[in-house]
């Protein structure tokens, strides 16, 4: 007793099954998992651009704070800098240096939020964007910082 009927072949069945179903999925895990390597180049790529843009800024740093050491001891000898310039207008100067030492702060503080709660491995494209974006504006902002530094401090020897 044959389950099959006599001029039934399965090697050409097999052929069929091949054809019509095997292939086109295959096909399709094929494609769908070179869509998910670029997602995945994708995230890759922005997390590292974030590590590029904490780069530029980490040597920034210590720079800043140096600068709010020196000004502390500007704040501490401001009578010897009005002595020594009878122009100077002590009181606007402190509160240029405290808004200045204010920012330094806060950009040293972002920076180390950042760090903090950063996460580099995360594979979701959204995140890795939103975290380039956090960076790069606070490149920025430590850009300003520095310009401030360069403004306020160039003139005091």
């Amino acid at each position: 007793m044959a389950i099959f009927p006599p001029n039934f072949n399965l090697g050409l069945m097999s052929q069929q099954f091949m054809k019509k179903v095997a292939l086109p999925l295959a096909l399709v895990f094929a494609l769908g998992s070179c869509q998910n390597a670029n997602v995945q180049n994708n995230d890759q790529k922005l997390a590292q651009q974030a590590i590029e843009i904490h780069d530029e800024i980490m040597p920034q740093i210590p720079k800043f704070d140096k600068t709010s050491v020196k000004i502390d001891s500007i704040l501490t000898h401001l009578q010897g800098y009005a002595e020594k310039d009878e122009l100077l207008d002590t009181v606007q100067l402190k509160s240029e240096l405290l808004d200045l030492k204010d920012s330094i702060e806060t950009a040293t503080d972002n920076m180390m939020t950042w760090m903090r709660d950063y996460d580099a491995t995360s594979q979701e494209e959204s995140y890795q964007q939103n975290e380039v974006d956090k960076i790069s504006t606070m490149k920025q902002q430590f850009d300003r910082v520095q310009q401030q530094i360069n403004q306020t401090l160039g003139n005091l020897k």
